[in-house]
């Protein structure tokens, strides 16, 4: 399996009268691209705008992002998903770099939607800040999801794919920039000097504990909740096999950006054949029940022996409930004879006292931290807010709220807010680009 992703360096984005990517410069055609997204029925009203980085703009509740693509076969960016079933990881891929497409609703948020600063002391949160964003803002007819703390927010997030593949098709006759290539040979057909590396698999745990259909991430349009843990080719994550789920508190989301360019797997196939033999990904799932977790260790365990893999990564996307499923993962695999390292944010209070993980063994002995999801962020007022900013106090966002008895609400009169990092958008980058650093005193 080949796959080949022909990069687009983007310099600059404009709105104009035709939709088209000449010289580094992307220009959409505003009428267009609000027909795509209006396709669906249930979009009632929405807008597009362009932020970049730097400008004083913050955006709020942010809900998905996706990487402009266009599939040179003509499939669908995301198979099982926008279009029908085929295989991902194996071909040419197009995709637009240096931009991402932002979902963002005009007024309702929740437990899973995030903030975005472009600008100040916020940007260097989330890496969203660094990129040329195409931002779709809309509002729904989903009156039965409005004030529900968790949503599926299907709508808004189906109208980013349709728009993410419509921005994409600009390059379907281009030449690209550069052309990443990645493949690995079978397993058992690898040359002598690989297999005698040590054989490393990289475990992904994506958000998939809510039982009913709309929640979960899905693997080629499939209830990741319904899986057992899966061997994948990593490319076939790179490549759109994977989308975000809508549940999760949001520092700690994966979104589809980050699926199609997970870093973790990037490093893994830079290291492959010089100090690694990177066997695979094992997909795994998060559980609700004590028995559905103790399986999926197995499973995970199971896969990895039988593949030879001599080490693994683990990597966990969120917490609190999720680190059971985190832990009994890491100990299974010790217990297989695996050394096994971890790779998750923590949650330990504002004060930073408390426990870390909500579940911890003696034998997860190497664990790498991306931040403590409840530190405080105080930031000042942004010229413009894309989105509503009342969303953060009044929806039930994970770092926010309306009202707290030593510091109020979490957004000020004058704009400016307090929150915990659990609010700010992808923010703890666990996929593999954690902004933030560790310090000794």
């Amino acid at each position: 399996m080949k796959l080949e992703i022909g990069n687009f360096h983007v310099d600059d984005i404009k709105f104009g009268d035709s939709t088209e990517f000449n010289d580094g410069v992307l220009t959409i055609n505003k009428d267009e691209a609000l027909h795509v997204v209006k396709e669906d029925k249930h979009i009632t009203d929405a807008d597009i705008k362009i932020v970049k980085p730097g400008d004083q703009v913050r955006l709020v509740p942010v809900k998905e992002a996706i990487e402009p693509r266009y599939r040179m076969d003509g499939g669908p960016l995301f198979p099982g998903v926008t279009g029908a079933l085929q295989q991902a990881g194996d071909g040419m891929t197009m995709a637009l770099k240096g931009t991402s497409v932002l979902v963002v609703g005009k007024h309702w948020g929740g437990f899973q939607d995030g903030l975005i600063d472009m600008a100040g002391e916020g940007a260097k949160y989330t890496y969203f800040s660094q990129l040329k964003n195409i931002v779709l803002v809309a509002d729904t007819d989903e009156e039965f999801e409005k004030r529900e703390q968790q949503k599926k927010n299907k709508a808004l997030r189906w109208a980013g794919m349709r728009l993410a593949e419509y921005i994409g098709r600009t390059v379907s006759n281009q030449d690209p920039d550069e052309i990443e290539e990645y493949e690995l040979d079978p397993i058992t057909k690898r040359d002598t000097d690989v297999d005698d590396l040590p054989g490393v698999v990289l475990v992904m745990q994506p958000q998939t504990q809510m039982e009913e259909d709309g929640y979960n991430a899905l693997n080629y349009g499939w209830n990741a909740n319904h899986m057992l843990p899966t061997f994948m080719n990593p490319n076939e994550v790179l490549d759109g096999a994977m989308i975000s789920g809508s549940f999760m508190p949001c520092s700690s989301k994966w979104s589809t950006y980050d699926f199609q360019n997970f870093e973790l797997i990037k490093r893994l196939y830079e290291e492959h054949g010089k100090t690694v033999n990177f066997l695979g990904v094992i997909m795994s799932n998060l559980n609700v029940a004590l028995e559905q977790k103790e399986r999926s260790a197995q499973f995970v365990a199971n896969i990895a022996s039988n593949l030879g893999a001599e080490a693994a990564i683990v990597a966990e996307e969120g917490y609190g409930n999720p680190d059971a499923d985190y832990i009994a993962c890491l100990v299974a695999l010790e217990d297989a004879g695996v050394k096994t390292v971890g790779v998750s944010n923590e949650a330990t209070g504002r004060d930073g006292e408390s426990q870390p993980l909500v579940s911890l063994d003696p034998k997860a002995d190497a664990l790498v931290s991306t931040g403590n999801v409840s530190e405080l962020i105080k930031l000042p007022p942004m010229d413009e807010v894309i989105g509503e900013l009342e969303a953060l106090a009044r929806d039930g966002l994970s770092g926010g709220w309306d009202d707290d008895e030593e510091l109020g609400s979490s957004v000020k009169e004058d704009g400016s807010i307090i929150m915990e990092n659990n609010a700010m958008f992808c923010g703890d980058g666990i996929s593999g680009w954690s902004t933030k650093t560790m310090k000794e005193f």
